[in-house]
């Protein structure tokens, strides 16, 4: 009866575990936004400027990046750690084009905030290429 009642529960469960899991559209995405975090994380804001989208360089210059991230990062320390809460592909997001977009949403730690969200907002370009188009940290 037991084992019955844990198989049941498992096939219950199993549907939930596929939704948890990032598409591959997702997981390219993640991959992008991981090394585009990882150039921020070293304050090498202008080769992150670098790697992102027509629209975010439209928005924002290289100078004013450098200055928007470091003031943004600054209070935050060092990063400690960061984990994957969610990735969701998306053709809408308000105030922006249509498009390709996945958002993506980390659990950080920093060394001065031990709990802070991430999101990070690659877009598919013309090109092909996925590149950031939006990050915000709180």
């Amino acid at each position: 009866m037991q084992a019955r009642l844990i198989f049941i529960l498992s096939l219950l469960l199993l549907p939930l575990q596929a939704l948890a899991e990032p598409s591959e559209t997702e997981q390219m995405a993640v991959g992008v936004a991981q090394s585009w975090l990882a150039q921020v994380d070293a304050g090498d804001y202008a080769a992150s400027w670098n790697n992102t989208s027509s629209l975010f360089k439209n928005t924002v210059d290289k100078q004013q990046w450098n200055k928007v991230a470091q003031d943004a990062r600054q209070p935050f320390g060092d990063v400690v750690g960061r984990s994957l809460k969610s990735a969701t592909h998306t053709t809408s997001l308000p105030n922006a084009p249509a498009g390709e977009y996945v958002v993506i949403v980390f659990d950080s730690e920093f060394s001065k905030q031990k709990s802070a969200t991430e999101t990070i907002t690659p877009m598919l370009g013309e090109d092909g290429k996925w590149r950031v188009g939006g990050y915000y940290i709180k």
